[in-house]
């Protein structure tokens, strides 16, 4: 599968919150392998995990493939919204 292919896809946690779409990803240049998914939240999504909204556009997060349960026509991951908060990448300053 081509990394484009992910565009676009919307991320559905594993309590079926959809968190947001796909931007682009990460790659890990010295093994060439996929690392990070880079995802545009959702307004909900970006309150519930206590990110504040810009004004104008939105907030990204970045997160590790290793919690990617499948991709089909969406991308389901194996944790739950609220597993995310504890997540590194996940939390807000």
């Amino acid at each position: 599968m081509e990394a484009s292919a992910l565009n676009g896809k919307d991320v559905i946690t594993a309590n079926a919150y959809t968190l947001g779409d796909v931007n682009g990803v990460q790659v890990d240049t010295d093994t060439w392998t996929v690392t990070h998914l880079d995802v545009t939240l959702t307004k909900e999504a970006t309150e519930e995990l206590g990110f504040k909204k810009p004004f104008l556009g939105s907030i990204s997060i970045c997160l590790p493939v290793n919690i990617v349960k499948a991709i089909g026509d969406v991308i389901t991951l194996n944790k739950s919204l609220e597993e995310l908060k504890n997540l590194e990448e996940c939390k807000s300053d």
